[in-house]
């Protein structure tokens, strides 16, 4: 068995929001090259805990470790250069719209890393190809793709970079079952083959059997459950059993 620290890691982590508590001392960690999808009703925590994780916000309480590494105890030069190590697949794909796709694939290349429009286009178009988007789509804007279109140049976007940790923020939203399934097939590739560690919010349960190794339920802040994908249909807890035949929440005796 491998002595190294996880990749990333969620210790005693808290957060509120106008006093009312939405992380609870979390406590989570995911190995490196490992795929964990975290699953849960609206408002348990999942989007805060991915976006702390990013350093797109920041905690009342506990630590984010990377490498074993606490992040706050960094020095600040390492601090600024983390996002470098990050990619992230946001809902709804989230691309500029005044951007074409290819601009919008090296937008981080270009404008954060300081690499030449000319490479940055080679590299989007790399990026392209290996989430299966014609280069003759690259000079197209986003309003002139389907949806799931958009979500594929939004992958290629989060994966340009060959980022050490990917965020996939409910990555199958607003598509129909078909353009899923190919969406959640390409991040299972795509993750596979960059070897990175990949981390995932969704309600869709197919999407979650699809891309994570692990699965973690989520409910009021903390970890209820967590365990192999295989194990999701028979994981003996009431509320992940009650989640994954769409039920209410079971009340407690």
């Amino acid at each position: 068995m491998s002595d190294a620290p996880p990749k990333l890691e969620w210790r005693g982590v808290s957060k509120r929001f106008d006093g009312k508590p939405v992380l609870r001392g979390l406590d989570l960690s995911v190995a490196p090259g490992g795929s964990l999808v975290v699953i849960g009703g609206s408002g348990q925590g999942k989007s805060v805990a991915i976006k702390i994780a990013a350093g797109l916000m920041a905690p009342d309480a506990g630590r984010v470790l990377i490498d074993g590494q606490d992040v706050a105890a960094m020095p600040a030069g390492e601090r600024r250069r983390l996002p470098a190590r990050f990619g992230m697949l946001f809902q709804g794909a989230a691309l500029f719209d005044s951007l074409t796709v290819w601009e919008n694939v090296a937008f981080r290349l270009v404008n954060a890393d300081g690499v030449a429009r000319k490479a940055a286009k080679a590299r989007a178009l790399e990026a392209l190809d290996r989430v299966r988007i014609e280069r003759t789509a690259a000079g197209l804007y986003p309003n002139e793709l389907s949806g799931g279109m958009q979500k594929r140049v939004g992958l290629a976007r989060a994966m340009v970079a060959n980022p050490e940790i990917i965020f996939f923020d409910e990555p199958t939203t607003g598509l129909d079952p078909i353009t899923g399934r190919a969406i959640n097939a390409l991040i299972r590739e795509q993750v596979k083959s960059l070897g990175c560690t990949a981390v995932s919010i969704t309600h869709d349960l197919e999407s979650a059997r699809k891309i994570g190794d692990e699965i973690a339920m989520l409910k009021d802040g903390v970890i209820v459950w967590r365990g192999p994908a295989a194990e999701l249909d028979r994981s003996g807890n009431a509320d992940v059993e009650a989640f994954v035949r769409g039920d209410p929440s079971p009340t407690p005796v």
